[in-house]
């Protein structure tokens, strides 16, 4: 699923692709997956507009007009990505909105498993708050008191807490293993139980994974040696210890942990 550094890797690309071009026309392949919108007004909307701006915030991507001033919202699901291209055979086979430019290029909103989410609002924290989004993760101003003060006032095991997005937004299945991994807490490890030198540790590692993922272009294979992220599977090993990776259920999903390295 794509998480906050994913996420932020689309926004850079639409940003160096798909700004300042006129829109000629949208189709609307998935009507299904509009929030709050109908697809005649989505449509209408677009139509005309250029793109002048992006923004993140967690996993949802905002797109500024600059004629109406509202953003297109976009939300990716699991399987979700954005591709701009020219040539009709390099059109992605699931595309579930399709933009075309003036410029002769489409960009496609591809969701192969519908799970993600197509939006308009009039700003981002209009958004924000009436999803109730918790501070981005990499926000300047959610500082280490604050990440500390989010995650002392639940009882709900770290991994849990970390996905919530509501506490935190951007932080998913995968990015919370490496996080703990790397700060050397056990998955269920209570938040609540936490002292305030390992939730130190784990505010630093929370920025410095997911700016690490970013410059990765979140690919696994451009991650440090050190990262737990691309030995989550069924055989891996430990990249520090070398003794096996184990898989537990924490809250209902999927968490890939070193026993040897993350005791608690």
């Amino acid at each position: 699923m794509p998480e906050l550094p994913d996420v932020e890797i689309f926004k850079q690309y639409l940003s160096s692709t798909a700004l300042h071009k006129k829109i000629r026309s949208v189709d609307i392949h998935s009507a299904e997956m509009l929030k709050g919108v109908t697809a005649q007004k989505l449509k209408k909307t677009l139509k005309g507009e250029r793109f002048i701006s992006t923004r993140r915030h967690g996993k949802h991507l905002f797109v500024e007009m600059a004629e109406s001033k509202k953003w297109l919202v976009l939300h990716f699901g699991m399987t979700g990505f954005l591709k701009y291209f020219k040539n009709t055979a390099r059109e992605p086979a699931h595309e579930r909105l399709l933009i075309h430019f003036s410029n002769g290029y489409r960009l496609a909103y591809d969701c192969q498993r519908k799970l993600g989410e197509i939006a308009l609002t009039d700003a981002p924290e209009v958004f924000i708050q009436e999803k109730e989004l918790g501070p981005d993760a990499l926000e300047p101003d959610f500082n280490v008191d604050r990440f500390k003060e989010t995650l002392k006032k639940t009882r709900a095991m770290i991994k849990s807490a970390l996905m919530n997005q509501k506490f935190i937004a951007g932080i998913g299945n995968v990015y919370s293993d490496e996080i703990l991994f790397q700060a050397g807490i056990h998955p269920e490890t209570r938040s609540s139980e936490l002292d305030e030198d390992a939730l130190t540790t784990l505010y630093s590692q929370t920025k410095r994974v997911l700016r690490t993922a970013i410059d990765a272009r979140a690919d696994p294979d451009h991650l440090p040696s050190t990262f737990i992220i691309p030995h989550r599977h069924g055989h891996g090993t430990c990249p520090k210890c070398k003794n096996n990776i184990e898989k537990i259920k924490v809250g209902g999903r999927t968490a890939y942990y070193c026993p040897q390295c993350q005791k608690g």
